[in-house]
């Protein structure tokens, strides 16, 4: 690795698609993501690539389908309403089976809501940002590190599977600084020649390739449906990432996804040094969401906190994966507000009984 820089996480997320081989961007600006396309759209030219700002949020990610289909790595970014206008084209790209990446960073809402922090995109990102039967991948970095690092995981995945994967970050990581690292390899833009799939000029050489979402035949369809849905098994199988510390002999497990989960460590390590049996998982992979390696965590918890920037939407989510088998509570701070430590601190332990 590559001594460390100090960066911003919407410029290290750039960053990181370029040396990840993103050969295209095409986005509209939108607070709190703004930097993502002001950072390619100088960065990009110099190394071979193509940034275009589209004359609308629609328009960018039908570009992205576009040029998804001809197999080079490209790249969308916007935040909270943004994604809701890209979410039929979003819905597009998972029919059609091609790859690219979509970067999410909340603020905020609903409606325009305003320009702070929020994770309410949960909801929205997790259960398929459109319509119809699919899933999309999403990764929730914590830091500007796993910001960059998350990027050059999602292009991989979506490579792999031949979906649509999703940077979900929030207004606090876009806007923070942290110190970052990259590879020193040679930036190499990407190419289709290792996609026998890509819509790209066959030469005579290989079946003529279509791009296509539209199945008249309803048994058609729904195998084909099914067939993704056989793909989506093996990511569930073997794609969750998650960390979880002090979880060995957790009496109660706090639960949180992206900046929040710092927050909740801070309250956690504070519950340790109280003599509070507190621990914390933090779900790296949102879908596929860590079922396994949540049900290991709370092995030994009486009761799981849910903390989130929101009204609560993950909390769904845990009850699920351990089958309701333990009591689930939620708190959160919404509409752009930042749960502190303390605050989750105190519930932690009213809790446990530790605030009468």
């Amino acid at each position: 690795m590559a001594e460390k820089s100090l960066m911003k996480g919407n410029e290290a997320l750039a960053e990181a698609a370029l040396r990840a081989g993103c050969k295209c961007f095409f986005g509209y600006p939108i607070t709190p993501q703004t930097e993502i396309a002001a950072y390619l759209s100088k960065r990009m030219p110099k190394v071979g690539g193509v940034f275009l700002q589209a004359e609308s949020e629609v328009a960018a990610i039908n570009m992205v389908y576009g040029c998804a289909g001809s197999g080079i790595r490209c790249m969308t970014s916007s935040s909270s309403p943004g994604i809701s206008l890209k979410s039929e084209g979003i819905s597009y790209i998972a029919g059609a089976d091609l790859p690219c990446v979509i970067i999410d960073v909340m603020r905020g809402g609903p409606g325009l809501g305003g320009i702070q922090p929020s994770q309410a995109d949960y909801y929205q990102i997790t259960k398929g940002v459109g319509h119809g039967d699919y899933h999309i991948i999403v990764l929730a970095p914590s830091t500007v590190q796993e910001m960059a690092d998350c990027v050059t995981k999602a292009f991989d995945l979506a490579d792999k599977y031949r979906m649509p994967a999703v940077v979900l970050a929030d207004g606090l990581l876009g806007q923070m600084m942290e110190p970052v690292a990259f590879d020193d390899a040679e930036i190499v833009m990407s190419d289709a020649s290792e996609k026998p799939w890509a819509a790209n000029g066959h030469g005579n050489k290989r079946k003529h390739n279509i791009i296509n979402s539209l199945y008249l035949q309803a048994p058609e369809l729904e195998q084909t449906i099914r067939d993704r849905y056989e793909r989506y098994k093996k990511i569930e199988a073997e794609e969750t990432r998650a960390v979880a510390d002090y979880c060995d002999d957790a009496e109660i497990v706090v639960v949180a996804y992206g900046s929040t989960a710092r927050l909740a460590k801070s309250a956690v390590d504070e519950a340790r040094k109280q003599g509070i049996k507190a621990g914390v998982f933090r779900p790296v992979t949102l879908y596929p969401f860590p079922v396994k390696e949540l049900n290991e965590a709370v092995k030994s918890a009486k009761k799981v906190l849910t903390v989130e920037m929101s009204m609560g939407q993950m909390v769904d989510d845990v009850k699920l994966a351990i089958n309701c088998s333990r009591p689930v509570e939620f708190f959160g701070r919404t509409g752009g507000v930042i749960p502190a430590p303390n605050e989750i601190l105190t519930k932690i332990k009213e809790m446990i009984g530790g605030n009468e």
